[in-house]
């Protein structure tokens, strides 16, 4: 990680479970990462935390809302401002509201294709132009994905995610192969995790008990697991391509949810 030490990365998500996990990791590698969160707040405490701790890197809360592509461009414009640009991005930002396809509530099914989706490909989308046009050719993306997104998992509820998460896979193929055809340098990698233990269980709609019970029950990985699949894709040679790293819990299942 040495050769990303005072470099720049952008975290969305970054206010709670993985994106908080991988936001703390880069900083404590002594990466500056821009923390983007509706919950600025809460990135700021984590902020603190690291400044205490001695951490080599800092984080800086910008507060943001993914499905907005005004917030996207400002967090964007306030990176390049401030510090000069980023060299990585994490898109981490992602939301699975029950949604049951015979009966789905229009506002949920939106909500997780305008920010697993669209937010996820407009982001890219200006992330790399701004490499480009800053002549970066090292830059390195990161698709927080699931392994949702590599089969159809027969569990009622979460078609619609999975669906948005196959889009995920396909795109990183994607954009793998047009920058190649570009001859760029850029890398981008897509990891997919199995159950993680983050908050997502419970903004679904499940009560805490039960969210906790689900937990304790299934196998589930941890949020620094993750964290530490990406440091390790992150820190390969350049010439290395890690494009997908799919992680399941020791024991997990075809029962297991995301």
């Amino acid at each position: 990680m040495e050769r990303w030490a005072g470099r720049v990365a952008i975290v969305t998500g970054a206010s709670s479970g993985i994106g908080a996990a991988i936001a703390r990791t880069l900083a404590l590698s002594a990466m500056k990462v821009v923390g983007v969160a509706r919950r600025e707040e809460r990135v700021k405490e984590l902020a603190a935390e690291l400044q205490k701790e001695g951490a080599k890197g800092e984080i800086f809360p910008v507060q943001g809302d993914v499905t907005n592509e005004t917030d996207i461009k400002r967090v964007m414009q306030w990176t390049k401002e401030k510090l000069g640009g980023a060299d990585v991005l994490v898109n981490n930002a992602g939301v699975a509201p029950s949604c049951v396809l015979h009966r789905f509530r229009t506002e949920n099914i939106r909500k997780i294709y305008e920010t697993n989706v669209i937010a996820l490909a407009l982001f890219t989308r200006d992330f790399v132009q701004d490499l480009r046009a800053r002549g970066v050719d090292d830059g390195h993306i990161f698709h927080i994905n699931s392994t949702a997104g590599q089969s159809i998992i027969h569990n009622r509820g979460i078609y619609p995610y999975s669906g948005s998460k196959h889009a995920v896979t396909v795109m990183t193929e994607g954009l793998r192969r047009e920058l190649v055809e570009l001859e760029s340098k850029i890398r981008i990698t897509s990891i997919s995790p199995g159950l993680v233990r983050t908050e997502i269980l419970e903004v679904t709609g499940l009560t805490p008990d039960i969210a906790k019970q689900t937990y304790d029950t299934l196998p589930c990985l941890e949020t620094k697991d993750i964290a530490d699949a990406l440091v390790y894709a992150l820190s390969t040679p350049p010439h290395v391509q890690i494009h997908e790293i799919t992680i399941h819990p020791t024991g997990e299942d075809f029962r297991s949810l995301l």
